[in-house]
């Protein structure tokens, strides 16, 4: 059974806030003060300050604080935020040269989040971040290429993108890159590297990267076959949330690979994923019931609805960066 997920990113509709640290080149003020609803994804070391404060600072002029307000915005945390509000602080960042903002800019322009959409104005500001070395920057424009939107489908040029993001450590240009050379995609078909840069991303936890880093332990291909492994790194990308692992673990449980044999842990695995929408693996339902009491089906029911959901899909397109 393989149901392995095709790539980190393939559509636009959901926004997923992703959080990373920032380049040092980025420094916008002394200060950076972050808003204390976005500083759970900030260093340790941020100055989280009141939003009266962090206004304060935006409406000098200082790009750091003028991108929390426009993530702020996009939460809609309040009355005041809305859409355009985002867009407004984005532009002013943006324009100061800070990439994050630049990036995200792009994100609304691609959705059309607060304007009306606009690849061309979307390139632009990716393309500028991107000439800053912003990893965010690399990846998304592999993902517009990989896509086809705004651009011509261009295999040869996703992989340009992603390998210059995966080199700066995205993981998620690291799954993709692996993606692609697993399908010899804008590059030669190479199992083996594409298992070292699923492994990069799945040793930075990224759940896709562990869910195609463990189908490749369960196909035999680029490492030798290991149910164990599989089992292992299925594990956790299911515990991160992703649907596909959970579908897959749950047929480990059930037919005993790299695991003891357990049909109720199965149909826990699988209908939680079925629960929030993936129904690849309802076809092994019937079977699990068959094998289960009332009782230990009801248990079952009740560990699947304790599982966290984070989408398979993950949106850097519509992922906004501090």
């Amino acid at each position: 059974m393989s149901v392995k997920n095709r790539f980190a990113v393939l559509a636009f509709m959901v926004l997923l806030l992703v959080w990373v640290r920032q380049l040092s080149a980025q420094k916008s003020s002394p200060e950076q003060c972050s808003l204390a609803i976005l500083s759970h994804g900030i260093s340790n070391e941020q100055l989280v300050c009141s939003s009266k404060r962090v206004q304060q600072l935006a409406l000098r002029g200082h790009a750091f604080e003028q991108n929390q307000l426009g993530m702020a915005s996009m939460l809609v945390i309040g009355p005041e935020y809305s859409e355009h509000e985002a867009l407004k602080w984005f532009e002013r960042a943006a324009e100061r040269g800070y990439a994050p903002a630049q990036v995200n800019l792009a994100v609304m322009y691609v959705n059309g989040w607060g304007t009306p959409m606009n690849y061309a104005a979307a390139l632009h500001w990716l393309h500028a971040a991107a000439d800053q070395g912003f990893p965010r920057a690399y990846y998304n424009l592999g993902v517009l290429f990989l896509n086809g939107q705004g651009v011509r489908q261009d295999y040869a040029e996703a992989f340009r993108w992603f390998q210059k993001g995966a080199e700066a450590n995205d993981a998620d240009a690291q799954t993709n890159l692996g993606y692609l050379y697993d399908q010899g995609l804008g590059c030669p078909h190479s199992a083996v590297i594409a298992v070292s840069w699923y492994r990069k991303a799945a040793d930075a936890g990224n759940a896709i990267g562990e869910n195609n880093l463990a189908d490749m332990y369960l196909k035999g291909e680029g490492v030798p076959q290991n149910n164990a492994e599989a089992f292992r790194w299925f594990e956790k990308a299911a515990i991160e949330g992703s649907t596909g692992a959970r579908i897959k673990l749950g047929y480990m449980y059930a037919n005993g690979l790299g695991v003891k044999k357990d049909p109720e842990t199965a149909y826990a695995w699988i209908s939680a994923a079925s629960m929030v929408g993936d129904r690849r693996g309802d076809y092994l339902i019937p079977a699990l019931k068959e094998l289960l009491t009332a009782q230990q089906i009801s248990a079952a029911s009740q560990k699947s609805l304790r599982a966290p959901f984070k989408p398979d899909q993950q949106l850097p397109i519509n992922s906004f960066v501090p």
